[in-house]
């Protein structure tokens, strides 16, 4: 009761009552001051436009306590009054709002006073829009520099990031994906394996579904699928993560100990998805490869031992290498895109949602902008 009490307190509430058919009189209860949650003007602009009016009247005997946000409030309620011409009898109102409104329209305001600023041109835009490209290309370099110092101190092992954290990190990045991993790969293994069955069969050629479903995870989906499902999973928890400690100075408390946030936060981020990744996308070939097997026993008719000995001699060490390759790459841009984008957060806690969605975005296209560079690099080596 007390809590509930306090929080009524603590409110600044509007009552309407009208004791004529024009006039209005509006009453203040609570505390009207800028810490507390506060009633909206538009609600006065609303009864006043309910039916004509010739006078308005305030009573604030229920006022507890006030500052500017009731002046401004009020402020706002006479400037609606005046607009149409309906009068407004301040007698109701503490003696020191009357002194203040006093002063405040003692020297009426000067014309041009508000600054109105005018539509941008397409040219302005543009300008604007080209700076900011510019400066988040900088801040990228520059994240990308710190990012280089802190591993090359971790090669000369005078890196500083405690390994618990790291080892927690591993585990939200592994162990804690592997239900959505496991999903996403089954349910891919099973897609690609129904949509080769159906073609394939056609051909009588239904046998290489498996060779289908085993190349496609080994070489492209096992590792792509899982970057994408931990650049929305873990690389937007790493920029929610840092863009809140951003936000809550916790990153300036680090510089202020003399602890680098690259290598104390950021760091042991990129080492827990470049160890994880590569685990995470094996995991998801065999899950993929089951799926395929799943379609081509039900559906093809096809033995175990026939699917697996094909996935065998179709899907060779360097393909399963090639796909481990491309996921501690894939991990370590997922990190970097979550990191950064953590680290560049503004101070509001809008901007962490920001920041996280931003992550998302970058990660996916990190990822795929990637794969299609080893595609066209692994077309002209020949692998």
């Amino acid at each position: 009761m007390t809590s509930a009490a306090n929080q009524a307190a603590a409110t600044g509430e509007v009552a309407f009552e009208r004791p004529g058919s024009d006039t209005l009189a509006i009453r203040f209860s609570g505390q009207w001051v800028l810490r507390s949650k506060r009633a909206s003007p538009d609600a006065v602009q609303h009864e006043i436009e309910a039916q004509p009016l010739r006078q308005v009247t305030f009573d604030s005997s229920g006022l507890q306590a006030w500052d500017t946000a009731f002046l401004t409030f009020l402020g706002t309620v006479l400037e609606q009054c005046k607009a149409r011409g309906v009068e407004a009898d301040r007698s109701g109102l503490p003696a020191g709002v009357l002194r203040l409104l006093g002063l405040a329209e003692a020297v009426p305001e000067r014309a041009g006073a508000r600054r109105v600023d005018a539509p941008a041109s397409w040219l302005s835009r543009v300008g604007t829009s080209a700076l900011e490209v510019r400066d988040g290309l900088v801040e990228s370099v520059a994240f990308l520099g710190q990012m280089t110092l802190a591993f090359l101190k971790l090669l000369r092992l005078q890196a500083r990031f405690q390994m618990s954290d790291l080892f927690t990190l591993i585990q939200q990045a592994g162990a804690e994906a592997l239900p959505i991993v496991s999903l996403i790969s089954f349910l891919i293994g099973l897609i690609l394996a129904f949509m080769g069955a159906v073609q394939l069969e056609r051909f009588g050629a239904s046998i290489y579904v498996a060779d289908l479903v085993g190349l496609a995870m080994a070489r492209e989906m096992g590792a792509v699928m899982t970057a994408i499902v931990m650049a929305g999973r873990t690389g937007a928890a790493f920029a929610a993560q840092l863009g809140t400690m951003k936000v809550t100075e916790e990153i300036d408390a680090l510089t202020t100990f003399g602890l680098s946030p690259m290598e104390f936060l950021v760091l042991p981020r990129m080492l827990a998805l470049c160890v994880m990744m590569p685990l995470l996308c094996l995991y998801a070939d065999f899950l993929g490869v089951l799926g395929g097997l799943v379609v081509g026993r039900g559906m093809l008719h096809l033995s175990v031992v026939q699917y697996v000995n094909e996935t065998i001699a179709a899907v060779t060490l360097m393909d399963f290498g090639l796909g481990i390759f491309k996921s501690a790459v894939f991990g370590v841009l997922i990190a970097l895109a979550g990191c950064m984008r953590g680290m560049q957060c503004g101070n509001s806690a809008s901007a962490v949602g920001d920041a996280a969605t931003a992550a998302v975005v970058l990660g996916i296209v990190l990822i795929i902008v990637t794969d299609g560079l080893f595609a066209v690099v692994c077309n002209i080596v020949g692998i």
